[in-house]
């Protein structure tokens, strides 16, 4: 952000991980930079894609959307403030990126307790189950995730070898109410979501068919 006092206040993007029944919030991860590109792939769910091919304008459910982009770790600026960040100084950016990293991993305690099931003989070994992943990207686009894979390319590292700058590579899933159901918090944020997509297609201004160089359709 620059000196000028009405500049405006950038706002950043990030993940929100909060317990997915209490809502409590476990830890938020802010992107250092906004990404330049935001890829999303959105793919129908139709009957179409189902052996019964006659009526293939109605929808079996939520579109499957996925989002991916690039972003950057620095902690050159942090490292020449040592006082305001000394984990900078100690560990360089490894605890920003084992933050992105652990959403992939159950925790060490939910791995020990399944060993303890299975050496107790248990039939039935539950999966782990991770934070509710929240990608917020402004106001209208809040929405559940999964983190499905994470790319990361060190580039400069300190005396010690710690990381200082790293580019990652992210891709998420987006959650549905296929995903997680009607009553689970992940679903009626996903549902405000949807909602805030359809407000803003209503804000839409309509062509006209004579735009398109035609008086109307045969």
């Amino acid at each position: 952000m620059t000196g000028f006092p009405r500049s405006p206040r950038l706002t950043r993007a990030g993940l929100v991980l909060i317990d997915p029944e209490s809502g409590a919030v476990d830890r938020i991860i802010t992107l250092q930079y906004a990404a330049e590109t935001l890829q999303r792939t959105i793919e129908a769910q139709s009957v179409a894609d189902e052996p019964d091919r006659s009526q293939p304008l109605r929808l079996t459910g939520p579109a499957i959307e996925t989002i991916t982009f690039e972003a950057e770790i620095d902690a050159t600026d942090q490292l020449e403030k040592p006082d305001d960040f000394p984990e900078a100084g100690e560990s360089g950016i490894f605890p920003a990126l084992a933050a992105m990293e652990t959403m992939l991993y159950p925790t060490v305690a939910q791995l020990e307790r399944q060993n303890r099931q299975g050496a107790s003989g248990s039939f039935e070994i539950a999966p782990a189950e991770t934070p509710l992943s929240i990608f917020v990207w402004s106001r209208n686009r809040i929405v559940p995730v999964r983190l499905t894979s994470l790319s990361i390319t060190e580039e400069f590292f300190d005396a010690a070898l710690n990381p200082i700058r790293a580019r990652l590579s992210v891709s998420l899933r987006v959650l549905s109410v296929d995903d997680l159901g009607f009553r689970h918090r992940g679903g009626g944020l996903f549902l405000a979501y949807l909602r805030s997509k359809e407000s803003l297609a209503r804000k839409f201004s309509a062509g006209e068919l004579t735009t398109l160089g035609i008086g109307g359709l045969p």
